[in-house]
């Protein structure tokens, strides 16, 4: 792919692009917030707000409290795909931001700018893979890399400032005149999933109904009563597990415990629960 010198129209680039990616831009507080509310809002839409929120959070103890956003994320293709992507991105953009990305011509700088761009997606791609196929994780590599791109040939350009950067990233780089505009189009894109799309995907999960975790059949022995009953997994103590009991809606102790094959728990919020 040949320089292109022809000056063309510059595609509008969000004033102070460069310090957002710095700070970690739009997409990192989207991550900020959503790792602090979305865990909250399912475990209190599939087992009840109030006292139940908290006796849930209380037997799982704080340490397992992560827990419940990472079965989320590996129980939800489209979810965990999209995060894996706007993460990628995120990343990027602030390694980029402090000067990782070479700019100038050369082979050395050529092959560690190919490195920077390539190998984080081939890995989310990777993981992805594993957890939800293989053209879940192809889709999730490629978009991971396009947008990582436009990320490039904004600071390439010089449109973007890294914090240290030299004479030669002033904008002597000049791509054809379409990739100028895909980058344009790359910053608006990742602004949608980050923003928009990645929020909706991770409240729509939380109120979908279905348990984060197992639901595991186990004998329970309440008092001098013995049954058995449904318990969401929250934590294991020996040979048995620790769990919210869907039936008596209390924490409870179970043994001799099978797993379930449904993680259903209650009807979607927008079924009315």
């Amino acid at each position: 792919m040949g320089d292109d010198t022809r000056a063309g129209p510059a595609e509008p680039v969000p004033a102070g692009a460069g310090e957002a990616d710095r700070k970690g831009g739009p997409g990192h507080t989207v991550l900020m917030a959503l790792a602090v509310a979305v865990p909250v809002t399912e475990v209190a839409y599939t087992v009840g707000g109030g006292d139940a929120l908290r006796d849930v959070l209380v037997g799982m103890e704080p340490g397992n409290w992560p827990d419940v956003l990472i079965g989320m994320i590996i129980t939800d293709p489209l979810l965990g795909s999209v995060l894996a992507v706007v993460v990628s991105r995120v990343v990027f953009a602030l390694f980029a931001a402090r000067g990782a990305v070479p700019v100038g011509h050369g082979p050395g700088r050529t092959l560690r700018r190919v490195a920077l761009t390539v190998v984080n997606p081939l890995a989310v791609g990777v993981v992805d893979a594993c957890f939800f196929g293989p053209w879940w994780g192809l889709a999730t590599g490629l978009v991971a890399y396009a947008l990582r791109q436009g990320v490039v040939v904004e600071y390439r350009t010089g449109r973007r400032h890294p914090r240290h950067h030299g004479a030669g990233s002033g904008g002597a780089y000049r791509p054809p005149a379409w990739l100028r505009r895909a980058a344009g189009v790359e910053w608006w894109v990742a602004l949608g999933l980050s923003v928009v799309v990645l929020p909706v995907l991770a409240f729509a999960s939380a109120l979908d109904g279905q348990a984060w975790t197992s639901i595991v059949e186990c004998r329970v022995t309440t008092g001098t009563r013995t049954g058995n009953a449904r318990l969401i997994e929250l934590g294991r103590k020996g040979d048995g597990v620790v769990g919210w009991n869907l039936d008596a809606r209390e924490i409870s102790n179970g043994v001799a415990c099978a797993a379930t094959e449904s993680r259903t728990v209650r009807a979607p919020w927008w079924r009315g629960g």
